[in-house]
């Protein structure tokens, strides 16, 4: 008796739009790492030197593209797969921006502030719009965590 084929391994089946950008975030800052912050130089243009995150993986394709950040000697240019890499990263680094600010947003109600000095404080017109960004962040990261 043979067993079915795994529907994954089917090499005509796309993937799941969120499978595959899962499984590019790790290839993404890998390849990004190996090719732009391989050296202890290199990564010193980073907000932590010993790892990229993702925000600031796409930063250095950004700076690098932009002439912001200049190639050390012996660097590869960035090419496609490098800005294809970076931004497969942007919803990973959006995603990750929303937890902390909904997390800020917790903290910032928890330690008595007023929903008028949340909306001073992120520029936003009425305390009622604070509430509602608040309320979709907790939506979005909810949802994303499942």
């Amino acid at each position: 008796m043979t067993s079915s084929p795994d529907p994954s391994a089917d090499p005509f089946t796309p993937p799941h739009p969120d499978q595959a950008r899962v499984q590019r975030v790790y290839a993404s800052l890998f390849r990004i790492s190996e090719r732009h912050a391989a050296t202890e130089e290199q990564r010193r243009r980073q907000v932590h030197p010993s790892t990229l995150a993702p925000h600031e993986a796409i930063r250095l394709v950004s700076f690098l593209l932009s002439g912001a950040a200049q190639l050390d000697d012996g660097e590869p240019e960035v090419d496609h797969a490098d800005i294809t890499a970076a931004l497969s990263l942007v919803p990973r680094a959006r995603g990750d921006m929303d937890e902390l600010e909904a997390g800020l947003l917790q903290m910032a109600r928890g330690r008595g502030m007023t929903w008028p000095e949340i909306a001073f404080s992120l520029g936003l017109g009425t305390p009622q719009a604070a509430r509602q960004r608040y309320e979709r962040l907790v939506a979005r990261t909810a949802t994303d965590g499942e």
